[in-house]
């Protein structure tokens, strides 16, 4: 299969799948599990344009999000492109799940089961769903077998039976974009860093709390932000704060504080295996500093994580 590189060949694939997924799915209709990742948005954008409201899209917003994600997915797929999309404020549910858990593979799963709970949940008061649709991709089978596991919903009971659509299992990522890009949907979405399944959180280091989720959030949003001003924003793999649940001494509007700290990690890296740490001008680093100090509530440091991997990994968790 020729790889897609240009406008012109991602439209071919769009023109071809367009066909193949009427004629698989004829008048039944699709569920998708829509994160609001490049692939599973990708997935929504071909079937949207295949079988339009045949498709029924969930988002479900865990609360473990980056700052404006669930918006965004709401207003692209709902809003402008008047798909059917089904939004699921489950962030209370998910938060009180994790309260007081602090182990990183016990968050993963209370995260991941309850994210399957609350899919099923939803697909059972729909009726008529005989296709579920899954963001596959290539590595996906490559790696993990047949099932999109990192999407949870390879775990739903066997009772529904559904039959799999999954038009992007023979691509790469970087074909994946430039299908999303013909498919016209907005570059922060075609070009969403890699995000973990557990999002925001691994990087609230610890038992999840929602004043330090908050912290990371914000703290997040104003890194982004100032990479993207300063021409970091494609040039950097990923970069994203991390708070851990530690404090530390330190004075704000002259008085004593004890708060705590945000890490920054800005990688690069070509498969994920091994990483080098960017090397940020300093005088962007104070800016950023100052930024998060003075603007995210119960912070009073920041650090640069210099780790490469190895001896770190990317994610801290």
């Amino acid at each position: 299969m020729e790889r897609i590189t240009t406008q012109a060949l991602a439209e071919k694939f769009i023109e071809e799948q367009i066909k193949e997924l009427r004629a698989q799915i004829g008048n039944g209709k699709v569920l998708l599990a829509l994160s609001g990742g490049v692939d599973s948005s990708v997935v929504a954008a071909l079937l949207i344009k295949a079988v339009g409201q045949q498709l029924v899209s969930v988002h479900v917003n865990h609360g473990l999000l980056r700052k404006g994600e669930a918006e965004q997915v709401v207003r692209v797929f709902r809003d402008e492109l008047k798909s059917n999309l089904i939004y699921v404020d489950a962030q209370d549910r998910f938060l009180d799940k994790l309260a007081g858990v602090a182990d990183p593979e016990t968050k993963r799963k209370i995260i991941g089961g309850e994210f399957i709970r609350v899919f099923e949940e939803e697909a059972r008061k729909l009726e008529g769903i005989k296709f579920l649709a899954q963001g596959t991709i290539y590595p996906d089978i490559l790696e993990s077998g047949p099932v999109k596991a990192h999407h949870n919903v390879g775990g739903l009971p066997d009772d529904f039976d559904f039959e799999l659509v999954e038009p992007i299992k023979f691509l790469f990522k970087d074909e994946v974009r430039v299908v999303g890009k013909a498919l016209g949907l907005p570059d922060g979405m075609v070009f969403r860093q890699p995000f973990p399944g557990p999002g925001l959180g691994v990087r609230c280091v610890g038992a999840i709390t929602r004043e330090r989720l908050a912290a990371v959030r914000e703290s997040d949003a104003i890194l982004r932000e100032e990479f993207a001003k300063n021409g970091l924003e494609g040039k950097v793999w990923q970069y994203f704060t991390i708070v851990p649940d530690f404090k530390s001494t330190g004075v704000k509007d002259g008085k004593r504080s004890f708060d705590w700290p945000v890490v920054i990690r800005a990688v690069n890296t070509r498969d994920a295996m091994t990483a080098t740490v960017e090397d940020i001008p300093f005088d962007l680093l104070q800016h950023i500093t100052k930024r998060i100090t003075s603007e995210v509530p119960g912070v009073n440091r920041v650090l640069y994580d210099l780790t490469p991997k190895p001896t770190g990994t990317i994610e801290w968790e």
